[in-house]
């Protein structure tokens, strides 16, 4: 079963990333040390997409180095 979006959220927000908010339900997350923000669309109690979770593991990896 997929992690609903508000874990995405959660997992961002751990890793230093701020939302600097976005139109609708879009957010886009930026973080100093990664190069683009991430947009993560959906209410949060909604299931991610596999392109979302993958946009996150990447991103947060780039804040880790």
């Amino acid at each position: 079963m997929p992690p609903k979006v508000r874990e995405l959220v959660k997992t961002l927000e751990k890793a230093g990333f701020r939302d600097r908010g976005g139109k609708g339900r879009h957010r886009n997350f930026v973080q100093p040390n990664v190069s683009k923000p991430v947009p993560i669309s959906g209410k949060l109690l909604d299931d991610a997409k596999k392109y979302q979770i993958r946009a996150v593991e990447k991103s947060v990896q780039e804040a880790e180095k």
